[in-house]
């Protein structure tokens, strides 16, 4: 399984798979965390990348303390399925 890595020079968390990256765009105000936008690539979508970036990124925020506010769509409805 691959990681999840924070980019902090791109302002996104970043996870490889078979060759395509995965992406999720943030904003660090403070102590928060704002999830702008999270993609996929198309050879990727329908197993579950997406939940794994933000699963990657929630833990990592954890960690820093940092709370989470999703502008995205998709990070929204994640966050709403697995409360922090």
């Amino acid at each position: 399984m691959s990681q999840v890595t924070n980019n902090p020079e791109k302002n996104r968390y970043e996870l490889e798979v078979d060759g395509h990256l995965s992406i999720a765009d943030y904003r660090l105000e403070d102590n928060r965390l704002i999830i702008t936008h999270v993609e996929v690539p198309e050879a990727l979508r329908g197993r579950g990348v997406a939940a794994q970036v933000m699963q990657g990124v929630a833990a990592d925020a954890k960690g820093r303390g940092l709370a989470i506010f999703p502008v995205c769509p998709y990070a929204a409805s994640y966050l709403k399925k697995h409360p922090q």
